[in-house]
C-alpha cells in the first residue's frame, strides 16, 4: 500500500507566500515523478507543476517565475514553494506520485490540500 498525503495549504494574502508539501510512504522502492495539479470548483483540472527523480522541474506558464518545485528523495517528499500568490491562484491542490510496482508505474495521489487567496 502507498499512501501519498499533502499538508501546507491555507489562506494567505495576495503575493503572499505558501509552501506545500507531499509525502509518499508505505510500499515504496523508489519514486519516479512527484508533481502538482489544481482545481478550482467549476473548472477543470489544471497541472502546476512537475518534478522528476533527478530534479528536473517543468512548470505550467501560470505559475512559472512565482511556484518553485523540489524533492527530497530520502524522504519521498515534493514540496512547492510558492510566491506571489494570486487570487487565481486559489484551488485545492492535489499531489501525485508515479511508483514503479511490479513491472509498471501506478500514480499515486492525494487527498488535496486548499489553497485560499485573499485580496
Amino acid at each position: 500500500q502507498v499512501q501519498v498525503v499533502e499538508s501546507g495549504g491555507g489562506l494567505v494574502q495576495a503575493e503572499g507566500s505558501l509552501r506545500l508539501s507531499c509525502a509518499a510512504s508505505g510500499r515504496i522502492v523508489s519514486v519516479n515523478a512527484m508533481g502538482w495539479y489544481r482545481q478550482d470548483p467549476g473548472k477543470q483540472r489544471e497541472f502546476v507543476a512537475v518534478i522528476d527523480s533527478a530534479g528536473r522541474g517543468r512548470y505550467a506558464d501560470s505559475v512559472r517565475g512565482r511556484f518553485t518545485i523540489s524533492r527530497d528523495n530520502v524522504k519521498n517528499t515534493v514540496y512547492l514553494e510558492m510566491n506571489g500568490l494570486k487570487q487565481e491562484d486559489a484551488a485545492v491542490y492535489s499531489c501525485y506520485a508515479d511508483i514503479p510496482q511490479a513491472g509498471i508505474i501506478r500514480r499515486y495521489w492525494g487527498q488535496g490540500t486548499q489553497v485560499t487567496v485573499s485580496s
